[in-house]
């Protein structure tokens, strides 16, 4: 009889993290939704999550014992090293760079101003929610 493998809890959380964006992905394309199949993945993730805390049920396996968390640091710890396939990609297409990098450039700049007026407005409603909630109490 062999030996039994070491339990991985790391292995077993990057693919609950997997699976949830599969399921996201799945869900999109089934349901034709204009959103990005990871998002969902992400939101199913969060719910997990949050079930975990509330139910003990749920609490097992890589949600149990901070395995998710301690998968999603190691992500964000190495997430340079997900960029190289893009770069690549890019150097890859310099030529259409070279082409349309005027337009690269507008859209970049528009979507800066975009994303920073969001961030503001986002800001400004949660702070006057926050100031209202404290005023409440």
């Amino acid at each position: 009889m062999p030996p039994a493998l070491p339990e991985s809890p790391m292995i077993a959380s990057l693919s609950l993290i997997l699976l949830c964006q599969l399921a996201g992905e799945v869900f999109v394309r089934a349901l034709a939704l204009p959103l990005p199949g990871p998002v969902v993945g992400l939101m199913l993730l969060l719910l997990l999550l949050l079930a975990r805390d509330r139910f003990v049920i749920v609490a097992r396996g890589p949600l149990q014992g901070g395995g998710v968390e301690h998968a999603s640091r190691f992500l964000v710890a190495n997430l340079s090293l997900l960029f190289v396939p893009a770069g690549v990609g890019v150097v890859q297409k310099l030529d259409l760079v070279a082409e349309h990098g005027i337009a690269f450039l507008g859209v970049l700049a528009i979507s800066v101003v975009a994303t920073l007026l969001v961030t503001v407005v986002t800001f400004l409603a949660a702070s006057r929610l926050l100031a209202r909630g404290s005023a409440d109490e």
